[in-house]
């Protein structure tokens, strides 16, 4: 991630998943976009991004404009998908990096960035 990052050093592949996630979800309209650094908090995986869309359509338009940046910038598919069925809560996992595409309200309900709260916090300068 460029300018301002409070996550470095960190792997390429980390690097570039959290870009393009970031990418897709600004391409969408995603809601403020926020990308959790998890390292030395836990040993799963290194980040999380959380985005929100106001509708199911749009998380699911999200959720599928994130697979095509990374997909686009590493040739990488996620090794699963959860939740485009309903378009609540798309969880996105990159192995080392996961996403989560909420709709606002399921985003206030699961409040990921209360219950990760010791993770240091970036929230990127977006395009639009």
């Amino acid at each position: 991630m460029s300018g301002g990052d409070v996550r470095s050093p960190q792997s390429f592949f980390v690097t570039a998943v959290l870009d393009a996630a970031i990418l897709g979800a600004d391409e969408k309209l995603g809601g403020d976009t926020v990308v959790l650094d998890l390292r030395g908090l836990q040993e799963t995986f290194d980040a999380i991004v959380v985005t929100s869309g106001r509708n199911d359509r749009q998380v699911r338009a999200i959720a599928d404009e994130i697979e095509h940046q990374v997909e686009r910038s590493l040739d990488v598919k996620p090794s699963r998908v959860e939740g485009l069925t309903t378009g609540e809560w798309v969880a996105i996992d990159y192995g080392d990096v996961i996403i989560h595409v909420f709709l606002d309200a399921a985003r206030e309900y699961y409040d990921l960035e209360h219950l990760w709260s010791a993770a240091p916090a970036f929230r990127p300068q977006l395009q639009r």
